[in-house]
């Protein structure tokens, strides 16, 4: 039974090593990060005072339901007129801000129906469309924007994000080099350049970017943890660890919340033959993350070549739980 065990734990071990040189996959930019769409004043939807000043409580104190429920009933009024089309356009907004991306976009589609929507309005279409997994229909928001404002580096970049997540890395290539040339100062399209490198094992191309990203993003007042942990797995690829190890705990120290960097930091931590370290580091991203199954396979593998194997099944089963829960 112990031999069997055992087994297990190193073919579950074995898959996680490939898990980590195919990590730097998912580090990218989200939708999350761009700004909330915006909103018009609240004078021009035609509302009464008694309206206007229950609309504006609902929205500062985050109630964002009764917000709704009144634009909903006013909109309702006249559903295909100039008002209306006002109305829609403003609560797709505060569906956006209650994270009901489906009813954001409905909400601008019929008021883009009615009359043309504002492109920053648009562009928050595109990323709600992005969090419905609506890749296409994002795109064709995208390109339209990218067509009517040519000099604007945002909407080649979302492009090129929208083909990496594809994993069509030449094609994001060109858009991010493209962004780059419109916006030689946006810091993440250097990050997300380096990724598509380190994919098509470029890994001097990658280190070169994600050292640009790093250099322009310095004088930012929130600098980003991201190009940090992109040029840690890159450099933990090319057993470059004391320089991996640096950039990791440079990346916490920007976000201590970040669980990404806390795992990858436990990963180099175990290359480096600490794995009383690595623990410490891999037990941390699962307390901010709980949901997150990475760290507890490392730990097991770090349990197994620790001779601790009830610790090791333990940690494989909380593996298997939370695989199995974040599987669609």
């Amino acid at each position: 039974m112990m031999f069997r065990t055992a087994k297990i734990v190193r073919t579950l071990l074995s898959a996680l090593l490939l898990f980590n040189l195919l990590a730097a996959a998912c580090h990218g930019q989200s939708p999350a990060d761009e700004p909330a769409p915006p909103t018009s004043p609240i004078e021009s939807l035609g509302l009464t005072p008694a309206q206007m000043s229950r609309l504006q409580q609902s929205i500062g104190a985050h109630d964002y339901i009764a917000a709704e429920k009144l634009l909903l009933a006013e909109i309702d009024r006249a559903p295909h007129s100039p008002q209306a089309a006002r109305l829609l356009a403003f609560a797709g907004s505060v569906y956006f801000l209650n994270r009901d991306y489906m009813n954001a976009a409905i909400a601008w589609k019929k008021s883009e129906a009615i009359a043309p929507l504002d492109p920053r309005l648009r562009f928050s279409l595109a990323m709600a469309y992005i969090r419905i997994a609506k890749p296409d229909w994002a795109r064709t928001v995208l390109e339209s924007l990218a067509a009517a404002s040519p000099n604007e580096g945002l909407y080649p970049y979302w492009l090129g994000r929208l083909d990496y997540d594809g994993h069509l890395y030449i094609k994001a290539i060109h858009h991010f080099q493209h962004a780059i040339e419109l916006a030689p100062q946006m810091a993440r399209a250097y990050d997300n350049l380096g990724l598509c490198y380190y994919y098509q094992n470029q890994n001097d191309l990658a280190v070169e970017n994600y050292k640009k990203a790093i250099d322009l993003d310095r004088a930012s007042p929130h600098p980003s943890p991201w190009p940090y942990l992109n040029l840690a797995i890159t450099q933990q690829f090319l057993n470059q660890l004391p320089d991996a190890e640096a950039n990791l705990r440079q990346a916490i120290r920007l976000d201590p919340d970040f669980a990404q960097a806390h795992f990858q930091l436990g990963t180099v931590l175990e290359d480096l033959d600490r794995p009383q370290d690595a623990v410490v580091e891999l037990r941390e991203a699962a307390r901010i993350n709980p949901d997150y199954p990475e760290p507890h396979m490392a730990l097991a593998r770090i349990y197994h070549k620790l001779g601790q194997e009830p610790q090791a099944r333990e940690e494989v089963q909380v593996y298997r739980r939370l695989h199995a829960s974040a599987t669609p």
